[in-house]
């Protein structure tokens, strides 16, 4: 049994995650934890007003959220039925990562699913800071489904590395999993800045790598870009990629593709679902 947190705030966004992540796994019994979180209110001094009562938060705030929530699962018993999925659902007060981290602990939660918006007028699709910081301060997978992207069975999955590190086998195994179940292929990126030999240290870890998914079908390409987030993007245009992978160990590699360093935002450019896995 897997169990996903969905957290949403009833944008088609985020309508769009809870639709792609039930057809991801139409095959694997879940249940979906949906969860909505208002926001501490702050007052015109910026500072925030911590204190709401139990009775007002009740009688206002949360009775609303859940009138959202109970309409939403109507939404979702149009979807295709699925016997295998149960749907939960919370309506919370507080701040965002706080109340994902004490989901994922209480509910031990395996993925988290969230909706990204898309910029206006821009390519990029400004993930947020709400996913920002769950993907960088929260220990557990996260999969960001862009607000246009449009699910197909996923047939192949880029994995961007750089043979740096050392990957952790449950880490790998969360990617195996989801290989095997849609019989996916996975394509591995290494991004070369100067044409130059593989190190050793980065050769054994590609054998490892390679050995791991010996049953899996797989094939290890390499491009020569000095910017790594135009040769990500070239990468899953030319390949027509269904997903990315990436492992949370490796957050510079992760920030040069995600963090612009002169946007405070979160830019991803690519219309297709983005998975990282942490250990």
């Amino acid at each position: 049994m897997k169990n996903i947190l969905i957290p949403t705030d009833f944008s088609d966004n985020a309508w769009n995650a809870i639709k792609y992540g039930t057809a991801l796994y139409h095959k694997t019994r879940c249940t979906f934890h949906i969860i909505h979180i208002n926001p501490i209110a702050y007052n015109s001094g910026g500072e925030a007003a911590m204190y709401v009562s139990p009775e007002i938060l009740e009688e206002t705030i949360l009775k609303e959220s859940k009138e959202k929530l109970e309409n939403l699962l109507k939404e979702i018993e149009r979807l295709p039925l699925n016997t295998k999925h149960t749907f939960n659902t919370s309506a919370l007060y507080g701040f965002f990562t706080d109340h994902i981290k004490q989901e994922v602990q209480d509910k031990n939660i395996d993925l988290i699913i969230m909706g990204t918006k898309g910029a206006t007028g821009l390519k990029a699709v400004s993930l947020g800071s709400n996913t920002g910081n769950v993907l960088t301060k929260v220990r557990c997978a996260v999969l960001a489904v862009p607000e246009d992207a449009e699910y197909k069975n996923p047939r192949e999955i880029g994995f961007p590395t750089d043979f740096q590190l050392t990957y952790d086998i449950k880490v790998l195994n969360q990617v195996k999993e989801l290989a095997i179940m849609h019989n996916a292929a996975l394509r591995f990126l290494y991004v070369s800045q100067k044409d130059k030999d593989l190190s050793d240290i980065q050769l054994k870890n590609k054998e490892f790598i390679k050995n791991y998914f010996r049953e899996n079908e797989h094939t290890f390409h390499t491009l020569t870009l000095k910017n790594l987030d135009d040769a990500v993007q070239a990468f899953v245009e030319s390949r027509d990629l269904d997903m990315l992978v990436m492992i949370a160990k490796n957050l510079n590699f992760l920030e040069r593709i995600l963090f612009k360093p002169s946007v405070e935002k979160i830019s991803y450019h690519t219309k297709i679902p983005f998975l990282i896995v942490h250990e």
